[in-house]
C-alpha cells in the first residue's frame, strides 16, 4: 500500500495525515491487501493518524468495519458489551452511535470557563480541561485502537476531539516522578457506577458492584506491544474510581495524596506541547491507539444542531501484561 504522509499533524508533534489515493472504498480494499501498513504507520505516528475524504462510508458503514479489521484480530460487537442498544448502528453493530441527536441524545460537554486559554486556543491541560479518558480503561483487557468517523460533524471551530500523547509526556517527567509512577497501579472505574470525582466530592454512596462491573487495575505506565514504547496511561474525573482510588495502595478519595499525584500527572500530560486538538470536517477518520494516548471532547451548540460521530472498537494486542486474562466485562453465568 502506497502512503503519503504528511507529519506531525498541524500544531502537534505528534500524528500523521495519511494522503491516499482513491475512493474510500478502494482505500479499505488496499488496506486489505496490505494489511501491515496502516498499523505500521500508526505506530510510526505515535499513535495517530488522520485519512479524510472517506465521505463513502456514510453510504456504507461496513467499509469502517472492514478498515478496522486491517488494527486487530477483534473488532467489538457492542451488542454484547452492555451498550445501550439506542447507541449502537441498527444494521451494523460494531459501530457505535455517538450523537446529540435521537436516538441517542448524548449532551455535549459544557463549555471550559473562560472558554479560551491564556494563550487565546481552546483549553487543553487539565483541570482548565475536563474530560480527559482512554476508552474502556476500565476493562481488562483494555483495548487496543479506536476508529472515529464524522458523518455529521460540528459546526467548524467547536466539537473539536483532543488528543494527548502519553509516550511524549512520560519522556518529559522529571526523574523522580518517573520513578513514582513506574510502580504504580491506577483504579479504573466504569461511569455510570458512581464512583466518579464528582459522587465522590458529593458524598454520594456509590451503588453495588454486578461482578463484570468492578473497578480494573491498570499500570499507571504501560509498555506498547508494538512500539516498546513507554507511556502514561490514566483518565481524570470520571474514569477513575474515586472511592477505593484512584491509585492502588495510595491515600484514596478526592482529597487524599492519590488525587494530588493525579492532579499533576494529568496537568503535566496534557500540556500543549503533548496535545493536538481536531477540527473536524465531514468524511474525515481518525484512527487513534489507546494504549498511549488519552482523549477529551469539547463543547458544540447541541440545542442548535445535531453531531453524528461512529466508532469502531479494535481487541487484540494489550500487551504481555494482558496475557491470557479472560474479558473482564464478560457476565459470568
Amino acid at each position: 500500500m502506497s502512503l503519503a504522509r504528511e507529519t506531525p499533524l498541524p500544531g502537534a508533534s505528534f500524528g500523521a495525515t495519511l494522503r491516499l489515493k482513491g475512493t474510500a472504498p478502494e482505500i479499505v480494499a488496499a488496506a486489505e491487501r496490505d494489511p501491515a501498513a496502516l498499523p505500521a504507520a500508526l505506530a510510526e505516528a505515535k499513535g495517530l493518524l488522520l485519512i479524510q475524504g472517506m465521505n463513502a462510508i456514510a453510504d456504507d458503514p461496513d467499509l469502517l468495519v472492514r478498515l478496522s479489521r486491517v488494527f486487530g484480530p477483534e473488532v467489538e460487537d457492542y451488542r454484547h458489551t452492555l451498550t445501550d442498544l439506542k447507541s449502537v448502528h441498527v444494521s451494523v453493530p460494531e459501530i457505535l452511535l455517538v450523537s446529540n441527536m435521537p436516538p441517542v441524545g448524548k449532551a455535549p460537554p459544557k463549555r471550559p470557563e473562560p472558554p479560551l486559554a491564556a494563550d487565546g486556543l481552546i483549553p487543553v491541560q487539565y483541570p482548565h480541561r475536563k474530560g480527559w479518558h482512554t476508552d474502556q480503561s476500565y476493562r481488562r483487557p483494555p483495548p487496543d485502537i479506536s476508529l472515529f468517523y464524522a458523518v455529521t460533524p460540528a459546526a467548524p471551530d467547536t466539537g473539536q476531539t483532543l488528543f494527548a500523547n502519553g509516550i511524549l509526556a512520560y519522556a518529559a517527567l522529571p526523574a523522580d516522578l518517573k520513578a513514582r509512577v513506574d510502580k504504580l497501579d491506577g483504579l479504573h472505574a466504569q461511569p455510570g457506577t458512581g464512583r466518579s470525582r464528582e459522587a465522590a466530592l458529593a458524598g454520594r454512596t456509590p451503588r453495588a458492584f454486578a461482578s463484570h462491573e468492578r473497578s480494573q487495575r491498570q499500570p499507571l505506565v504501560r509498555t506498547h506491544p508494538v512500539t516498546g514504547e513507554r507511556s502514561l496511561y490514566l483518565c481524570e474525573w470520571g474514569q477513575m474510581d474515586w472511592f477505593e482510588g484512584p491509585f492502588v495502595g495510595m491515600e484514596p478519595g478526592p482529597h487524599g495524596a492519590g488525587a494530588v499525584l493525579l492532579d499533576e500527572i494529568m496537568a503535566h500530560l496534557t500540556e500543549r506541547q503533548f496535545c493536538y486538538a481536531h477540527e473536524w470536517t465531514q468524511g474525515d477518520l481518525l484512527i487513534w491507539d489507546n494504549r498511549c494516548l488519552v482523549h477529551a471532547a469539547t463543547w458544540f451548540d447541541g440545542d442548535r444542531e445535531g453531531r453524528l460521530m461512529w466508532r469502531t472498537t479494535v481487541h487484540g494486542n494489550p500487551g504481555a501484561h494482558y496475557a491470557g486474562e479472560i474479558k473482564s466485562w464478560i457476565p459470568v453465568a
